[in-house]
């Protein structure tokens, strides 16, 4: 029988880490190593393969795969002596990550994380899976087995693992060149949200079946597709997903915040973890879905995540946690569900009764004998009622603090922070909530005393050690977290470090191929090939995110040639994006905000400008660029002769594609060209 040995009388090298997921794993009996050049050294020195395994912190069967093979001393044994053992952090390494997950894809293999994948000394990947158990079960052989296997083939047989490691990188090396030309456009995207609509699950929303994914980046396709065919059909199978999952297990009801995903079709029962990228992306879908349909729940729930982000997952200085673990005691959700028992100790009996009724708590419960809150089962309920229910909320909630939390990994992401600082600023002048914006310019000063060297970002940021070089992700999140914030408040400090930022993407990550951006920097060390993956996974892809930024930057600062770039790089993207349209999603919304934004610029002084600017910003964030010209602006920029035309009252200017309007002067007449050059 073998022993646990994860005691903290033994150290590895991982103690010598920060992200909070390598440090769970110091105490392991197996030899881990950093990523770095000293791995690849050692692997190369000793000849022997590498072992390497990614996750992240609110895994859960990463969890269980550590638990069961890491901390055991026999298997440690086996994997010392036969591998040379990497661990990392794919929220600190995603550049690792996405080099190796798509090795995994090109080998037929469902990607996953654990990440498992068998690499030469040289570290070029020739075999891998997911999770493996310890012992062998649904047709997954036993892990120990699995790491004799594969040491015996990369010994006997070399020419098995050349076969697949030369199979593998040519694969690898096809992905980042374009396949030759593809147009799309608007009709190509009208067909991709007919699809997709065909799909959607008509009475829980998200995807058809199970698990279930909010997949934000696909909800914000079909609403612009909403707003470019003035079709209800799309609105309603965006407001139908989101409601489902704001009434539904998947957010926490006493704290705020999205979970990761739904394991059933209904959205009831989570995977516990929560992730700060999930909720930036689903907070700007609330509010935009407030802004159309009134419908008071998608702010209720807004403010919410805001109020959790502000409590649970905000920094001393201001920056944002990257997520919150799924597992508390050694168990799942057990920080988030509850027994009537529990609830009526808290509530007393009478309100209990109430609140189970409208929370859907039984005696049976409806996840392992207890209750997942939710108000999945219609009922109605009056002002009053809501009043009521949330005054018990906030006793559960005071009373669910003194349980033993999840673990929270508090490690400072340059790119997750800066798809949520965007996000509170949409949000916030959406739902007239200046608190929001304010969140987030404390926020961005954050990442930028603590994570920019000049004008190169960082990746990582915790106990004051800052992982550098930063990835194309970083860059691309945070020059749109500064451009939202100029767009919002005209201060021109943010308009200069996203310019700042993009001379460095352009320096440091351009990839000359194809017009687009390479994830890792020119100069980062360590790694076989330079990940130019264009799909989007959980986050929007950087590339996307830059082809975004670049059309903005273009009407900030009057430079045409932003949008030549743009187009540059969409030409080189769009051949692999042809070939799977539903893998680009981010890709295609970025082009649709090229195809049809709104650039409104409004000139002059007083209160009439003033009044006008406020109405620009208040219209959908998606497809609206504002720029208030001033006097800031370069003697050079096209918005000079607007400021002229406008005289000393003020007067606003709406360009959609190649089109103009007359200028504006009443506030409330803003949203009239738009309607008139989308009908």
């Amino acid at each position: 029988m073998s022993t646990h040995s994860a005691t903290a009388s033994h150290e590895n090298r991982l103690a010598g880490e920060t992200s909070p997921y390598l440090l769970q794993h110091k105490h392991n009996p197996v030899d881990w190593w950093p990523w770095g050049t000293q791995a690849l050294a050692e692997a190369k020195r000793a000849n022997k393969p590498i072992l390497l395994s990614v996750g992240y912190a609110a895994c859960h069967w990463c969890h269980v795969m550590a638990h069961e093979s890491f901390e055991d001393d026999a298997t440690a044994k086996v994997m010392n002596d036969l591998f040379v053992n990497i661990k990392v952090d794919r929220e600190e390494r995603p550049d690792i990550d996405q080099i190796y997950m798509s090795a995994l894809h090109h080998l037929g293999e469902h990607g996953g994380w654990p990440l498992t994948m068998f690499l030469t000394p040289a570290g070029e990947p020739f075999w891998g899976g997911t999770y493996f158990p310890k012992t062998s079960r649904y047709g997954k052989p036993a892990f120990v087995d699995l790491l004799r296997e594969v040491e015996r083939v990369f010994r006997q047989e070399p020419q098995s693992v050349e076969q697949n490691r030369s199979a593998l990188m040519a694969r690898l090396s096809e992905t980042a060149r374009p396949k030759g030309r593809v147009v799309i456009a608007a009709p190509e995207l009208d067909r991709a949200a007919g699809q997709i609509a065909g799909m959607i699950d008509p009475v829980h929303g998200g995807m058809r079946g199970a698990p279930k994914f909010p997949q934000p980046m696909m909800l914000e396709f079909l609403w612009r597709a909403a707003q470019r065919l003035n079709d209800r059909r799309y609105f309603g199978a965006v407001e139908l997903s989101l409601a489902r999952m704001c009434e539904g297990g998947i957010y926490d009801h006493l704290g705020g915040g999205f979970s990761r995903y739904s394991v059933d079709e209904r959205w009831l029962t989570p995977h516990f973890e929560k992730m700060l990228y999930d909720n930036a992306l689903l907070l700007e879908l609330l509010a935009l879905a407030y802004q159309r349909s009134a419908n008071d729940l998608f702010r209720t729930r807004a403010r919410e995540t805001v109020a959790w982000l502000a409590r649970e997952m905000t920094t001393a200085d201001g920056a944002f946690c990257a997520s919150l673990d799924a597992d508390s005691e050694g168990e799942e959700g057990k920080f988030y569900v509850w027994s009537g028992a529990e609830i009526e100790a808290v509530l007393g009996k009478d309100d209990a009764a109430v609140f189970a009724a409208h929370y859907d708590v039984t005696a049976d419960g409806n996840f392992e004998g207890h209750t997942i809150l939710n108000r999945l089962k219609h009922l109605p309920r009056s002002m009053e009622d809501e009043a009521r229910l949330g005054a018990m909320r906030a006793k559960l909630l005071e009373a669910r603090s003194k349980r033993i939390r999840p673990g929270l990994d508090d490690k400072v992401l340059a790119d997750w922070n800066g798809l949520m600082i965007a996000a509170l600023v949409n949000a916030g002048v959406s739902l007239d909530e200046q608190a929001f914006v304010e969140m987030a310019a404390r926020a961005f000063l954050c990442i930028d005393a603590k994570m920019a060297h000049g004008d190169r970002l960082g990746h990582s940021w915790r106990e004051g050690r800052l992982t550098v070089p930063g990835l194309a992700s970083d860059h691309a999140a945070m020059i749109r977290a500064a451009l939202a914030l100029y767009e919002a408040t005209g201060e021109h400090g943010y308009l200069e470090r996203a310019l700042a930022w993009q001379g460095t993407l352009d320096r440091h990550y351009a990839n000359p191929d194809g017009g687009g951006y390479f994830l890792t920097a020119a100069d980062a060390e360590g790694l076989v090939v330079r990940p130019s993956a264009t799909t989007d996974d959980a986050t929007p892809n950087p590339n996307a995110l830059a082809a975004q930024n670049l059309v903005r930057l273009a009407v900030f600062t009057g430079q045409h040639a932003w949008r030549d770039k743009a187009d540059r790089l969409f030409d080189g993207i769009v051949a692999s994006a042809g070939e799977n349209l539903f893998a680009h999603l981010a890709l295609l919304n970025a082009l649709d905000l090229r195809l049809r934004t709104a650039e409104i610029v409004v000139a002059g002084q007083g209160a009439r400008a003033d009044a006008l600017v406020a109405a620009a910003r208040k219209l959908p964030f998606l497809d609206r660029i504002v720029l208030r010209a001033t006097g800031a602006l370069p003697a050079t920029h096209p918005a000079q002769e607007k400021i002229k035309a406008a005289g000393t009252e003020g007067a606003a200017f709406v360009c959609i594609g190649e089109t103009c309007s007359l200028p504006i002067n009443d506030p409330t007449k803003i949203h009239e060209p738009l309607e008139a050059m989308r009908k």
